[in-house]
């Protein structure tokens, strides 16, 4: 499908990529990964064509089809709707839709057969395009991503950044290319949104190569892991977790061959030297030296993952609260956030707060920081709360003439030279990378010092709102570390479920305008989601699959003669009683079928076919939607038996 040899791209005297490989196949799904800078995105603008190679090639069939999602696109504009933005994708639909509606239009002067015959070519072509279709579609995947109905006719334009790349996400799936390019999709992404994506990239049928920090994410879609590291790119056969794995394995192996071929050099170094000096052994020192000379290399194992140890201070320990609120109401025009809700934060609650954008997560964040005051009721802060907040606008907050060091040095004067040093080693910052001056840093590397200096900060109580933007894994690792090692209180807005299940201890969630809490890890609060009652969405199907065609007014008016009423309950009871019996057989047939669609996924040699694992991994989901539809309607059923009854 694409294939990448010998390619060679130079940034001035910088090799980014040193005669590196790779074959994108059909059907593909890559993770793209690496640190921050070591090309990723340069290789997606490489094979789209935004760069040309120094040396190799990139060849690819010339009518391949490919969707490219980048950052650049936050800076497309329009005054249409978001529903019509996304139908830009049909390009050949919407321009097939407006000859007709011209034909039609003269039509209505002209009856020649030539009118005819181009509206009738141009009907047929539009309904085998699907043409009719279209708009549909666009509300699927805008709705999938998040857009109410009602979001769906407003203008691109009154929308931010973050919602504004989701539109051009939608537009890209809708033209169904050969190959998606997706550079940090998830970045402005809520959490549900995250997940619908998962299950349309895991159904794709077309190849997929990510750039993503999302391990969740990388572990649930990718197949294969492709790492950029000085200037190669290293295939793996598995998603994130196997590369993790696989790449322990060979380092392993790599640091015997290293040690065994450093013994081995040490030895004949040895020998080189007791015999250099004796003319007789002249010829052999020479072939030996030669020998050392012609010797392929091992390189050492590099620690990609450096160990953080945070040494955080806070002159003083908080109170047993640190955050109380009462009865807080928060509306915005046309928007109720929060009404009549309480909560408390307390000393040692490391506190992950979750849920769709727009349900109100940052806004109860800067209620807590104090920096919304405009709300009914009572936010009090505690005894000895002293709090940090660190958020995405802070990254402006940097003073650009800084030099790293001194940014930290000016906001946390307590700490000596050698302890912030030590700190921006914990985050990358090594030898002279102190002295960089801010405004030559990328994005991730900004991020990096914001989030430095909000943890040195003399505070007891953080509160961060998605501080893993911009990071890269290795990055997001120490996050995690430095989080896992703060012995205050803290809150922290995140999409990143990695991060979220190593550090939160309690879930914050907003549902129906109410601040609810969940006293466990975020894996934790997933399992127990799963097996919450069905939305409402779920019930409606659940009334589709069993709707009772009888309805019995148990506690209606008092009637004079009960026999006939009764008659009439023991005959629905007996009715929904067929049913359930007919539910539970579909139900063990169903958990029959799952077993043995098990036990083929239990088999390794089903994961080299592809084609083959796809089906049955989609069977498999499908067989899984169909049993909780199943059981749900059986306990609706049950409900209603016990209700009759009693």
């Amino acid at each position: 499908m694409i294939a990448i040899n010998s390619l060679t791209f130079e940034i001035g005297s910088r090799a980014l990529y040193d005669e590196a490989n790779l074959h994108i196949k059909p059907g593909d799904k890559i993770g793209l990964i690496g640190a921050n800078g070591t090309g990723k995105t340069t290789l997606l603008k490489l094979i789209v064509g935004d760069y040309s190679p120094t040396s190799g090639s990139i060849s690819m069939a010339k009518d391949i089809k490919i969707g490219y999602l980048n950052q650049d696109l936050l800076s497309y504009q329009s005054d249409k709707i978001i529903l019509h933005v996304a139908m830009e994708a049909f390009e050949r639909q919407n321009q097939l839709h407006t000859e007709i509606e011209v034909l039609l239009h003269k039509l209505e002067t002209d009856y020649s057969e030539d009118i005819l015959n181009k509206l009738s070519d141009r009907q047929m072509e539009f309904e085998a395009l699907d043409g009719y279709n279209i708009e549909y579609r666009a509300h699927e995947i805008l709705a999938g991503l998040g857009f109410s109905d009602a979001d769906q006719e407003r203008k691109l334009a009154e929308f931010s950044g973050g919602w504004r790349m989701r539109v051009m996400l939608a537009k890209i799936l809708l033209q169904t290319p050969d190959i998606l390019l997706l550079d940090e999709p998830t970045n402005h992404l809520d959490l549900p949104s995250i997940k619908w994506l998962e299950n349309y990239l895991q159904a794709f049928d077309g190849a997929i190569v990510i750039v993503s920090h999302d391990r969740y994410f990388l572990d649930r879609v990718v197949k294969k892991t492709v790492e950029s590291r000085k200037g190669k790119l290293t295939a793996y056969a598995g998603n994130y977790s196997f590369y993790l794995e696989e790449k322990s394995l060979r380092e392993e192996i790599q640091a015997g061959q290293f040690k065994n071929q450093q013994a081995k050099i040490k030895q004949e170094e040895r020998l080189i030297e007791r015999f250099r000096a004796k003319a007789s052994k002249a010829k052999m020192v020479q072939s030996r030296i030669k020998a050392l000379e012609r010797m392929d290399k091992v390189d050492d194992v590099d620690d990609d993952n450096p160990s953080v140890n945070f040494s955080f201070k806070f002159s003083r320990p908080s109170g047993r609260h640190v955050i109380r609120m009462e009865h807080v109401s928060k509306r915005y025009p046309g928007l109720e956030i929060l009404n009549d809700t309480e909560a408390v934060i307390e000393k040692g609650d490391k506190i992950a707060l979750i849920g769709a954008n727009g349900k109100g997560k940052s806004t109860v964040l800067r209620i807590v920081a104090g920096a919304d005051k405009q709300f009914e009721g009572l936010c009090e802060t505690g005894h000895n709360v002293s709090q940090t907040f660190f958020a995405q606008h802070q990254l402006e907050a940097l003073h650009l003439d800084n030099e790293i060091l001194q940014e930290l040095q000016s906001f946390a004067p307590k700490h000596s030279e050698t302890e912030l040093r030590s700190i921006l080693g914990c985050f990358l910052f090594t030898g002279d990378d102190a002295f960089k001056k801010i405004r030559v840093l990328s994005g991730g590397e900004k991020s990096r010092v914001a989030l430095a200096k909000a943890l040195t900060a003399d505070a007891n109580f953080l509160l961060l709102d998605e501080p893993t933007n911009h990071l890269d894994i290795q990055s997001v690792n120490i996050l995690i570390q430095a989080l896992t090692q703060f012995e205050g209180t803290f809150i922290v807005v995140s999409h990143d479920r990695y991060l979220l299940d190593n550090v939160a201890n309690k879930i914050w969630y907003i549902e129906d305008q109410h601040i609810k809490v969940y006293p466990g890890t975020y894996k934790e609060y997933e399992e127990w989601q799963a097996k919450r009652p069905v939305s409402t969405t779920a019930v409606k199907t659940v009334e589709a699959v069993v709707k009772p065609s009888v309805k019995i007014e148990v506690n209606g008016p008092a009637n004079t003669d009960k026999k006939p009423v009764e008659a009439e309950k023991n005959k629905e009871i007996s009715r929904l009683n067929k049913e359930l019996t007919a539910i539970e057989a579909h139900i063990e047939k169903l958990e029959a079928s799952i077993k043995e669609t098990e036990f083929l996924l239990a088999d390794d040699r089903l994961y080299r076919d592809d084609k083959k694992i796809q089906e049955i991994t989609a069977n498999y989901k499908d067989q899984k939607n169909n049993l909780a539809i199943y059981q749900a309607s059986w306990e609706k059923l049950a409900d209603s038996i016990m209700a009759l009854e009693s």
